[in-house]
């Protein structure tokens, strides 16, 4: 699993940091998104699948075994 965060598309809502806090957080400063784990456990896949599929930015883009499953 390949994940990405690209800040300038993120809006601040938030979804991702809700649905998998223990690999997504907002900064402090612009509440934008933060990656804090790029190699999460596999127990942690699905919630970040769902996240990268309920930001309303796409901010967040999956890739897994060299396709996209969420963005």
């Amino acid at each position: 699993m390949d994940i990405r965060v690209h800040r300038d598309r993120c809006l601040g809502a938030g979804m991702c940091a809700l649905t998998a806090p223990a690999v997504f957080d907002q900064d402090e400063r612009e509440g934008l998104v933060l990656l804090l784990d790029a190699s999460p456990p596999q127990d942690q896949h699905p919630s970040v699948r769902m996240a990268a599929g309920a930001c309303p930015a796409s901010a967040v883009t999956v890739t897994e075994q060299g396709r996209p499953a969420a963005s």
